[in-house]
């Protein structure tokens, strides 16, 4: 399975990580390799390529997609390429891997997936927290009815990273090179697991938050702020189910701060990505008595309890991290090319994704609520 990277930045670097890793951590005979990579800077291409093993680089990703070596394209560039890019990889008849959010508007996004359907070629995304163990454990809890009806649920995901204004802002605080703000970059992955977990959403109301209107910019230079810092969700599922998402760059002491909490009439789950090896998960068939009996949340030990074909490395007592998802996302798609089945999560997932996003921004900007 032949890979052109196209980005080089921390998540072309995290991609590289998951493709030689995957021999380690699955029992497969997979064999995935990146084979060449497309950066802008010569420079950096040539120092990318040195340092992870990869034999071929160039400044045009036109030399990947015409490659007819290559079997998969993958995306790590800044949001507002990705439409253009997998657009003309589908066309050339390549399976892409793109990173999250699919595109910039929901219109590209359907485009995109309706694209893939005509061509016949497998494309996935990156929702990497699908891949982690407790992720997995909540939705087979759900899926075995353990919940029962959802009836409410609170996802947060908070970062500290944009709360120094004398600091270069990055691109994903841009929305000329990021398409919208952190609830493009943070929010996608929420909404991703409401949508994953919950089902399909019905209407949200959207609030967004700048607190910081003046800032330096990425040229280092005074700049008006352009894209949402915070942005906070009231949401409405098909199902009935009432919610809140919240995301945020300019949330003091927090690091990788995702939490989800899920309240069902059968049971509830709770987890903590900064403590990524356990799901904790309330029954109310769990027998109650004196001084409580055995009922409450229980935390549950998924660490690397994978199931075949993975949890072979380094052993189903190791803990996991953040990069264990992103193996198993990447792993998971290139099983699904493999045996040429629509990849989980693939672009109409993605494309679904964007709606939800594109309705929270029509909210924002209406102060109505928006059906999806």
């Amino acid at each position: 399975m032949k890979i052109g990277l196209i980005g080089t930045g921390s998540m072309g670097k995290t991609h590289a990580y998951a493709v030689k890793n995957i021999p380690f951590f699955f029992d497969t005979d997979i064999k995935p390799k990146i084979v060449a990579l497309c950066t802008r800077r010569p420079s950096k291409a040539k120092e990318f390529a040195e340092k992870y093993g990869i034999s071929t680089y160039t400044t045009s990703e036109d030399d990947l997609i015409q490659n007819k070596d290559i079997d998969v394209i993958d995306i790590c560039t800044p949001n507002i390429y990705h439409y253009e890019t997998a657009r003309k990889a589908i066309l050339a008849g390549k399976s892409v891997y793109c990173e999250k959010p699919l595109t910039i508007t929901y219109d590209q996004a359907k485009e995109l997936a309706t694209l893939v359907e005509e061509k016949g070629v497998y494309c996935g995304m990156v929702f990497n927290n699908r891949f982690l163990s407790p992720i997995m454990k909540a939705r087979a809890l759900v899926d075995q009815g353990k919940l029962g009806k959802i009836l409410s649920f609170n996802v947060k995901y908070y970062h500290s990273s944009a709360l120094d204004v004398n600091k270069s802002a990055g691109w994903k605080q841009d929305k000329d090179i990021c398409g919208g703000g952190v609830l493009f970059d943070l929010g996608s992955h929420v909404v991703d697991l409401v949508y994953y977990l919950c089902g399909n959403f019905k209407s949200v109301i959207g609030k967004s938050q700048i607190a910081y209107p003046v800032r330096l910019g990425t040229n280092g230079k005074e700049w008006q702020t352009n894209a949402d810092e915070a942005f906070h969700i009231i949401a409405t599922l098909e199902s009935g189910a009432v919610g809140t998402i919240s995301v945020s760059k300019i949330a003091q002491g927090t690091n990788d701060d995702l939490t989800l909490e899920i309240y069902g009439e059968k049971g509830s789950i709770k987890f903590d990505l900064m403590n990524p090896n356990f799901l904790e998960y309330y029954s109310t068939e769990a027998q109650d008595g004196v001084l409580g009996g055995v009922r409450g949340f229980t935390k549950i030990e998924c660490v690397n309890r994978y199931p075949h074909p993975g949890g072979i490395f380094p052993g189903i007592k190791a803990p996991i991290g953040w990069l264990r998802g992103h193996i198993g996302n990447y792993f998971a798609f290139l099983q699904a090319v493999e045996n040429k089945r629509t990849p989980c999560p693939s672009f109409h997932d993605g494309a679904y994704v964007q709606r939800v996003l594109e309705s929270a921004y029509q909210s924002d900007k209406s102060g109505k609520e928006v059906y999806i």
